[in-house]
């Protein structure tokens, strides 16, 4: 499937686009049309309502949605006209417009339902747009049903909550981030409001970084990704914050088994500006120095985090946002060892609207992710310091040509800043001595543009490009790395590169395609395929990714990655759009894939590309998702079939071909079985369940043992990677939720949530690792090797949330 194929094909079509309003025009002059757009908020609070539908009564074929920002754009013949809004869980809104001329009307801001406010929400988007839309491999959580999924310790997580959708998984529990359709945890452009975040997780995985009350949006996409988002190779989770009530003051919190929350939002300037300021700490270390236990009560042990946002309304064309977010996980052991890690991200956004017709969002981000390990006193003290930090800077625009076309163009720049590692020694009797891994810098620019067009009544495409150019740049020592696959290689050709010097230089062209055929008013299929580009890669030689793993950028040695993927799908609605269901099927092939040698040095390592190999991946798979939006009983079950593998020079090779085979990526995970229930009992109780199933991860076991100086030593005698699985993954939660009872007996402000995580006390494997025991009962004592199961958590977790509001 050649890009090329895919690039000319768009050409084509963008002529088109540009070719049919003009032969309109041509055939019937008479008919004048105007355009009119304006923004959709929310009636209590002002925040701008994101895919909100707007229908045109008189033409039942012809509608729009509102972008990431509330805004809508359409196009109509002169006349009048009677403009329907809808949002799911809010009041239709009908309203008259006259298109007479071009122009940009005050904000339309719809009521929430009351009635359906008293029920549980399932998604964000209805069932009918899902079905129309052109967006395929796509699933939007609304935060409501979010916060009514059990979860661990009373701590409501999205990156959990989007592990129980099809095609996503992780490998295992306690581990950072999460996989899609046979990607590593780097594969994700995880955006908090436009700013890449680089650790999605608290606690080595159990909690993630974003905190549910200032959450506005997810939205996670696996294939067909829109050419304005590059960079990664598997899916883009966008996460939009809240923009604070510009009516009134409001907050809310909780007081949980594990951690506190405050959420605070005002209008600074009633109608126009506002602003929205999340926070929360866990407070295990506050318990710990209760404890007369010296050794414990001196150790530390916590998270916190904080998300504020504020934006200014200047009037119908122009809007201010300011948001950022400062996170941190804290491990203190006494005196002998300590370790933090966070993220930092900040970003700016200016909204304008150039007509009615062009939309425009110009961005400047900041992003910093680092980590700091040590001991603070004698003779080995020690601190070592290593992060990742991120200028960027995009505009981004879309221009509504007609009602049938909506084109989106843009363009990025991001300079990275890579600090792999300083240590310093902390007292003057260290045995370290000063010691830094050189930093990288590099340069990374996107192009894009595509279409979004609606062709008659039942096809719809999306189809564009985007191109993309990294420069890895000097002041740095360069070398390049000789020797046999599988073995660490030598520097050679050593060489400077001043400061501002391109190193090496990659470009790459990434089409982008997506169709929708309507077959009936209850079901669709779709197709897409896009090319993704990634410049930077997370070097990790554990099967759990962990804070301390490394980013390393492209360079002349190691290559970008690319990715291919096709999927397919089909989707229908049953019962008035009271069910749903589909079925995607998807292949994705990866070249150059980075793997690592056997005893690969990761950290503080100067040449640490000496240790890495290089090879391809494939993946595919079948993704069966059913699910039920109304009534008293809600929910959804999701089935994944998928195969994940990798083929690296070096790995698994065969002694007598020499030939390298494929293998499964820690990743691959056959089966993944996830269902959530909820059901509403009455206005006062709700009780949901959410059970999943994950076959065992991929993992790499000794197939013998030889003896040394007395000393049992595994062995793999074939160098395999990845032989045998851990037993499969299963686990089932449960919760219930209590609303006080008011005077008119709706629901209160304040609810009680009883959690049962691992209800059935599962001891799921994390790991499994080997021991010698000596067997002393034999006539002849003997050593055996024993293999242990390594479980996180072995037990019923009980947890008691009590949530606020006011």
């Amino acid at each position: 499937m050649k890009p090329l194929f895919f690039i000319t094909l768009f050409f084509i079509l963008f002529a088109l686009t540009f070719a049919s309003p003009a032969f309109a025009q041509n055939a019937n002059k008479a008919v004048e049309k105007f355009t009119v757009s304006g923004n959709i908020k929310d009636l209590s609070n002002g925040e701008g309502l994101i895919g909100a539908t707007i229908t045109v009564k008189e033409m039942p074929t012809v509608g729009t949605t509102t972008n990431s920002y509330g805004f809508f754009s359409l196009t109509l013949p002169k006349g009048n006209y009677t403009l329907i809004i809808s949002y799911i869980g809010y009041i239709n809104k009908v309203i008259t417009v006259n298109f007479s001329s071009n122009r940009i009307i005050d904000d339309i801001q719809i009521a929430e339902d009351q009635k359906q406010l008293q029920e549980v929400v399932v998604m964000g988007n209805t069932a009918e747009e899902k079905l129309q839309s052109i967006e395929m491999s796509t699933n939007k959580l609304e935060i409501k049903t979010i916060k009514s999924m059990p979860a661990l310790l009373g701590e409501v997580d999205i990156v959990r909550s989007i592990q129980l959708l099809p095609g996503v998984s992780t490998v295992g529990e306690g581990a950072s981030g999460f996989n899609v359709r046979g990607g590593g945890v780097d594969h994700n452009l995880i955006l908090q409001d436009e700013a890449p975040v680089y650790n999605s997780s608290h606690l080595f995985g159990f909690f993630s970084v974003f905190n549910p009350d200032a959450v506005k949006d997810v939205k996670l996409v696996k294939g067909g990704i829109p050419a304005q988002y590059g960079g990664r190779l598997a899916s883009l989770l966008d996460v939009r914050l809240r923009e604070g009530n510009s009516k009134k003051f409001t907050g809310a919190g909780g007081i949980g088994t594990v951690s506190s929350r405050l959420t605070l939002e005002a209008p600074i300037v009633k109608d126009k500006s506002s602003f929205i300021i999340a926070g929360r700490r866990t407070y295990a270390d506050m318990f710990l120095k209760l404890s007369s236990d010296e050794a414990l009560n001196k150790n530390k042990l916590y998270f916190y985090d904080l998300s504020a946002k504020w934006n200014y309304d200047f009037g119908q064309k122009d809007r201010l946002y300011i948001s950022g977010y400062f996170g941190r996980d804290v491990f203190k052991f006494g005196e002998d060892f300590g370790m933090n890690w966070g993220n930092v991200t900040g970003t700016v956004r200016w909204n304008h609207v150039f007509s009615p017709k062009l939309f425009s969002n110009f961005t400047l981000i900041y992003s910093d992710y680092d980590y700091n390990l040590g001991v603070p006193s004698g003779a080995q003290s020690f601190d070592w310091k290593s992060n990742i930090v991120n200028y960027s800077a995009k505009a981004d625009f879309s221009y509504f040509l007609n009602t049938n076309n909506t084109i989106n163009f843009g363009a990025s720049a991001i300079k990275h800043d890579f600090r792999p590692g300083k240590v310093s020694p902390v007292t003057e009797g260290s045995i370290f001595s000063p010691y830094e891994i050189a930093g990288q810098n590099a340069l990374e620019y996107g192009l894009y543009v595509d279409d979004e067009q609606n062709i008659g009544k039942r096809l719809a495409l999306q189809y564009g490009v985007r191109w993309s150019m990294f420069n890895y740049m000097g002041g740095r020592t360069i070398y390049d790395y000789e020797g046999i696959d599988g073995q660490r290689k030598k520097p050679t050709n050593e060489r400077n590169y001043g400061s501002g010097e391109v190193v090496s230089s990659y470009n790459n062209f990434e089409p982008r395609f997506s169709l929708r055929y309507t077959i009936d008013e209850t079901s669709s299929i779709k197709l897409s395929y896009n090319r993704m580009a990634q410049y930077i890669h997370l070097i990790s030689n554990t099967t759990a990714a962990s804070p301390l793993d490394i980013w390393q950028p492209t360079t002349n040695n190691i290559k970008p990655e690319l990715a291919d993927q096709v999927a397919l799908g089909y989707f229908k609605n049953l019962k008035d759009n009271n069910y749903e269901f589909s079925a995607e099927a998807y292949y994705k092939t990866m070249t150059n894939q980075i793997d690592y040698i056997d005893g690969a040095d990761l950290l503080l390592n100067n040449h640490l590309e000496g240790d890495l190999l290089y090879g391809q991946g494939r993946s595919y798979g079948l993704e069966l998702y059913a699910k039920k939006n109304t009534g008293k009983l809600t929910g959804w079950i999701s089935y994944t079939l998928a195969k994940t593998e990798r083929q690296i020079e070096g790995i698994n090779t065969d002694y007598i071909t020499g030939v390298s085979n494929w293998y499964p990526a820690k990743y691959d995970r056959r089966h993944n079985l996830s269902a959530v229930l909820m059901y509403e009992l009455n206005p006062r109780w709700t009780f949901s369940a959410n059970f999943s199933y994950i076959s065992g991860v991929a993992t790499t076991f000794p197939d013998s043992r030889y003896e040394y100086e007395g000393l049992i030593v595994p062995h793999n005698s074939e160098g395999s990677r990845n032989n045998y699985r851990v037993p499969a993954y299963h686990r089932l939660d449960l919760s219930a939720t209590l609303h006080p009872k008011t005077k008119n007996g709706k629901k209160g402000r304040g609810e009680w949530v009883f959690t049962l995580y691992n209800a059935y006390a599962r001891r799921n494997p994390f790991s499994v690792y080997f021991r010698q025991e000596v067997q002393k009962d034999s006539p002849t004592p003997t050593i055996n090797t024993q293999a242990v199961r390594l479980s996180l958590f072995g037990s019923v977790l009980p947890s008691v949330t009590y949530n606020f509001k006011f």
